[in-house]
């Protein structure tokens, strides 16, 4: 049932195809990094375990398909509370880390089998509401996430100091070891604040399912940041849903800005998010917001290394 969800015909980039020497700009690194940033598992019999996660797939729809996959999901889904009293749903802002040499971008670009992303996630108003930090680990089509909550005055840089991490507090050990995973990655590759990216997500979840869910994000945003807790308030947003930023494929190009509609579930496929995409005909769609960003910040600056199937992408501009 998971090669059904999982059935694409989405393009990868031949991983032959390295760039030539570019120089480097002030914000990125216009080279990829030859060796492959470290594996989230460190040991592989994990893998078996893993095998256990969880599955996503994304797709990129017209706004207007979005009532009718509200009334196909209804009597499976229930709106989450977090989305109740508000129109948009709710309001998330992501603060991406990566290497000086794009290293988490680079696995996404290549399709590295086993990589992983470093996110500290926070919800509106800010301030508002705890720091998330989370470890988001992929290995083939299996989805892990490592995720720990601290307050939102705790948040910073300081945390990546050889310093002692004082009063902090976690509800249980395996929270604490999520934390303890973030900071060992994030200073095992050098990572630091690169992009962040903001959004509103209205979100369902399965109603008699052992996991599903249903998410649209709409109203994409990002901003290029050297900030650890700045949180975008002093900067400059720019729109992360233009028509071109919805693909990477310069063999399908959408007329209209589109809504990122993402299905979520155990290994146990419920049958109505299999008929939801068959009903529907919904065509699966690589949407990766971080490496959307680089992209399209690389359009002003002009790093870092843009693929050949970007090009496309820069004749329209």
């Amino acid at each position: 049932m998971i090669e059904e969800l999982d059935q694409t015909n989405e393009r990868k980039p031949q991983a032959s195809a390295w760039p030539k020497e570019a120089e480097e700009s002030l914000s990125f690194s216009s080279l990829p990094i030859y060796a492959p940033a470290p594996s989230i598992l460190e040991d592989k019999k994990e893998l078996k375990g893993f095998y256990d996660g969880r599955y996503e797939v994304k797709f990129v729809v017209h706004p207007t398909l979005i009532p009718q996959i509200r009334d196909y999901i209804r009597p499976f889904c229930g709106l989450d509370e977090n989305c109740r009293g508000s129109v948009d749903g709710y309001s998330i802002t992501t603060l991406q880390l990566d290497s000086p040499m794009l290293a988490l971008h680079y696995a996404k670009l290549w399709d590295f089998i086993d990589r992983f992303k470093l996110r500290v996630r926070t919800y509106d108003p800010i301030g508002s509401s705890p720091v998330f930090m989370e470890v988001k680990g992929k290995f083939r089509t299996t989805v892990v996430k490592y995720r720990s909550q601290i307050p939102f005055e705790s948040w910073g840089g300081h945390l990546f100091r050889d310093e002692v991490i004082k009063g902090i507090h976690f509800k249980d050990s395996t929270e604490a070891g999520n934390f303890f995973q973030f900071l060992r990655l994030t200073k095992q590759i050098g990572a630091r604040p690169v992009m962040l990216i903001r959004y509103n997500r209205e979100s369902y979840f399965g109603k008699n399912d052992n996991y599903s869910r249903v998410t649209f994000d709409r109203k994409l945003q990002y901003q290029q940041t050297y900030s650890w807790d700045g949180w975008g308030q002093n900067g400059r947003w720019r729109s992360l849903d233009k028509t071109l930023d919805q693909t990477r494929r310069h063999d399908q190009e959408y007329d209209f800005s589109g809504v990122i509609v993402e299905l979520k579930t155990l290994s146990d496929v419920p049958k109505w998010m299999r008929n939801l995409i068959q009903d529907l005909s919904l065509t699966r769609q690589g949407h990766c917001k971080f490496s959307n960003a680089i992209w399209a910040e690389s359009i002003f600056r002009g790093t870092p290394w843009t693929p050949e199937y970007e090009i496309d992408y820069l004749r329209y501009l």
